[in-house]
């Protein structure tokens, strides 16, 4: 099996979220660490943090959808 085709970066980012080695990382199964990905995605859905990009889109729409004052 060859290792991911992923960059550096990204494969220490996805190590460090996913708390695995970055050796393990890369030689894991593409879909045991798609499987990984989509969990960590489902718990960052149900508890979205303040530094997130997804926080930040959020409060944007959030805030068109105030109620007229007249």
């Amino acid at each position: 099996m060859k290792p991911l085709q992923i960059s550096a970066d990204t494969a220490v980012k996805l190590a460090a979220k996913l708390k695995v080695p970055i050796e393990h990382l890369m030689h894991m199964p593409q879909h045991i660490l798609m499987q990984k990905i989509a969990e960590l995605a489902k718990e960052e859905a149900a508890h979205p943090s303040v530094d997130s990009d997804s926080g930040a889109s959020g409060q944007a729409g959030q805030a068109g959808q105030e109620p007229d004052p007249s």
